[in-house]
């Protein structure tokens, strides 16, 4: 076991030492610390992955220790051997190995290539150092982007150079982002030129060049900020506010002018704070022996300090014209410290307090500030309502020269239905079965008095007529004089001779006593639209009908599962009544919009007389020119075209359109800086000529036609030719598409 133990760890020392070879190889050639431990871990994947030390087990040590050891003469097998299972010769036999390999097998090495791996390791080590020295791949290390490149910045020549001119180049660039006071963060330093920071920070570049310069500016959206040249370098502070975009600019000695990329600047704005009420009904009603109190709990925060927070309560007294108004402005019980990110507020408002009597209503809302300077944000959260029950309520009547309340009877909606149904499902578990098919019954109820309320458009009857306002009692009937009875019965079987209408020579017209009294009961019954009468209702177009007929077969069926409790069953016939009457209103509301037409005044003195002298047709020509705010994109993107055709080279009317394409694109860029990024940086490269290829010109076109926002389509008439058996072709082409 011990054999077998050093023979595995030689095994995994080898395949360790031929991946730190390859991964000092990859470090050194590209420089990039990442890249060497990811070779380092592949690579011992790898060489395990060959080599397989983990399937050297007891079994395959024993055969190699018998064909290199002669005192053990093939008998190692009988170690793995239980003892007890032996005879008594192979016991012998088992004492004699035991004893040859306790003295031999010590001396005797694991096979291994372990020379042979410290001697690779070295040479790719000495290979890796030449490659470093002659570095032969640039190329690689600047596409990998080690933390040298993409920190520091570069400068590139927008003119042609000679061999003898020299480049300055940064030797140290120092970037500091000072956060506004309020949110007590002090300065920071920054490594990436692309800052991303609060609204209102102070960034600080100081640049430190190895050759003398003139001229430093920061270009910022097209705007030349000179740098101020100190001992240490050139240094310039600057407020972010906007988003945007930078870069720097300089000269050497020779009046040379060289630029930087394109960096972003991203101002994150101060948030307001958040306000979050918990577990408080947005209307709250009590009654006039209720203890009316309203616990208020709420958690505000910030993301940098909260300022200040209070109450605003409403109290409105009265109705109509006479209604008034208190505004109170009530503090939490908790004091707000200033500068805390989160806090615990709440309130017991006690309506007695507010001096609040029966019929006043309480509006109340959370309003909180923050620190943010010189203008504080602020947030209020919903309002909500407390309300105490009038318990006399006013009733309108008919009576003398009293006006008339018009109002309709109340009926629940097909979509209060579905939620009071979906609420029923929920709450299920909750409920006992006696309160659960009670609620499910009283559903049912509802849907009959919406399929019936809609059914009176269809000129159904109604299930719920009124019962008779008289009846007459027995006591009553025999109060009545048996004379009369005995005549009425008489005249059953009587010719009535003596009438005016003896003979039946006039039609006659009866008036029954129920409608006298329904056309006494309703004097409004000619001066009202009355929907609810079929021979009245605009709603009988024929599509109409079968619609709403469709709608009420569907809630007979949603009825009839609320009726036998089960509301999971009758759900989605509601919701298939609730389209058909969507479909029904906004079909109706197609005619909205039809107004009538008020023709001019005709003149009387020459009407009718045929002259048409001075009448002439009125004609209007109005030109209107939309201002394209992308043109120089547009521009920019037929151009790139040109050049990527090879159709013609750049100019100087080119600088000019590229540089108002960067400008246009720059607009789009403030609120997404990092999108376009990219982009500006290959249009800036076209412009100052230091990166005028085949390759850019493809992907500055590619990330233009990206900003360019979508133009609506023009429809416009064309002339072409269709005849039935096209239109048919291309009605299937539709289909399969």
């Amino acid at each position: 076991m011990k054999f077998h133990r050093r023979w595995q760890i030689l095994s995994y020392a080898e395949a360790v030492l031929y991946a730190v070879g390859i991964a000092i190889l990859f470090y050194l050639a590209s420089k990039n610390l990442w890249l060497g431990v990811l070779s380092f871990v592949v690579a011992v994947v790898a060489v395990l992955f060959i080599q397989k030390p983990w399937k050297h087990n007891l079994a395959t040590t024993g055969t190699y220790v018998d064909a290199h050891v002669d005192e053990a003469s093939f008998s190692t097998g009988l170690l793995l051997q239980p003892e007890d299972s032996l005879s008594n010769l192979a016991k012998l036999q088992r004492y004699k190995v035991s004893e040859e390999l306790s003295k031999r097998l010590g001396a005797i090495h694991p096979p291994n290539k372990l020379k042979q791996a410290v001697l690779v390791t070295l040479g790719l080590v000495l290979l890796g150092i030449v490659v470093q020295k002659l570095d032969l791949f640039k190329s690689v290390e600047s596409i990998l982007g080690n933390a040298t490149n993409e920190t520091q910045i570069q400068f590139i020549a927008t003119d042609s150079i000679s061999e003898k001119s020299i480049i300055p180049k940064i030797s140290s660039q120092d970037i500091s982002v000072t956060y506004p006071s309020y949110t007590r963060k002090g300065t920071i330093a920054v490594s990436d030129p692309n800052i991303k920071t609060i609204a209102g920070a102070t960034v600080q570049w100081l640049l430190v060049f190895d050759n003398s310069v003139t001229e430093v500016y920061l270009d910022r959206m097209g705007e030349l900020i000179p740098l101020q040249k100190g001992e240490n370098g050139y240094r310039i502070k600057q407020v972010l506010l906007e988003s945007g975009f930078y870069s720097f600019k300089f000269k050497n000695e020779d009046g040379i002018e060289f630029t930087s990329d394109l960096f972003s600047l991203e101002a994150i704005p101060d948030n307001p704070p958040e306000i979050e009420i918990l577990g408080l009904e947005q209307y709250t009603y009590f009654d006039f022996s209720d203890k009316k109190v309203v616990e208020l709990q709420s958690t505000i925060t910030d993301d940098y300090g909260i300022d200040e927070a209070y109450i605003i309560a409403t109290v409105s007294k009265g109705s109509g014209e006479s209604v008034k108004f208190r505004e109170e402005k009530l503090n939490f019980k908790q004091a707000i410290t200033k500068g805390v990110k989160s806090i615990r507020a709440t309130k017991t408002l006690d309506l007695n307090t507010l001096k609040m009597e029966v019929g006043d209503e309480l509006y109340f809302y959370i309003e909180a500030f923050d620190e943010k300077r010189p203008k504080r944000n602020v947030s209020r959260s919903e309002t909500y309502f407390a309300v105490i029950k009038d318990t006399v309520g006013e009733q309108y009547g008919v009576e003398g020269t009293l006006g008339v309340d018009q109002m309709p009877d109340y009926f629940r909606s097909q979509r209060q239905l579905i939620i009071d149904t979906e609420k029923l499902i929920k709450d299920k578990p909750r409920i006992t079965i006696t309160e659960f098919n009670s609620r499910s019954n009283e559903l049912g109820f509802d849907q009959k008095a919406l399929r019936l309320k809609y059914g009176q458009f269809m000129g159904d009857e109604s299930e719920m007529e009124e019962a008779p306002e008289e009846i007459e009692s027995e006591e009553e009937g025999e109060d009545h004089d048996h004379a009369e009875d005995q005549e009425n019965v008489i005249k059953e079987f009587m010719h009535d001779h003596d009438g005016d209408n003896e003979h039946n020579l006039v039609e006659k017209h009866e008036h029954h006593e129920e409608n006298d009294t329904e056309e006494a009961e309703d004097p409004l019954h000619d001066y009202l639209h009355n929907h609810d009468d079929p021979e009245e209702s605009t709603l009988f177009e024929e599509s109409l009908k079968t619609k709403l007929r469709k709608a009420l077969s569907i809630m007979w069926d949603a009825e009839l599962h609320l009726r036998l409790n089960e509301p999971e069953k009758s759900l989605p016939f509601q919701y298939e009544a609730l389209k058909y009457i969507q479909e029904i209103k906004n079909s109706a509301r197609i005619y909205v919009h039809r107004i009538g037409f008020d023709p001019p005044p005709i003149k009387e003195d020459s009407r009718l007389t045929g002259k048409i002298k001075d009448i002439e047709n009125y004609r209007k020509n109005e030109t209107k020119e939309v201002e394209n705010p992308f043109k120089a994109l547009e521009n920019a993107v037929a151009r790139l075209e040109q050049f990527i055709q090879q159709e013609s080279t750049f100019n100087e009317a080119d600088n000019a359109l590229f540089t108002a394409a960067g400008n246009e694109l720059a607009q789009l860029a403030i609120v997404n800086p990092s999108k376009y990024l990219r982009v500006l940086q290959g249009l800036k490269g076209i412009e100052n000529n230091t990166e005028r290829t085949m390759a850019n010109y493809k992907f500055v076109q590619k990330g233009l036609l990206a900003a360019l926002p979508k133009t609506p389509q023009i429809p416009g008439a064309k002339k072409e030719y269709t005849d039935e058996i096209n239109s048919l072709f291309l009605k299937q082409l539709q289909v399969y598409d």
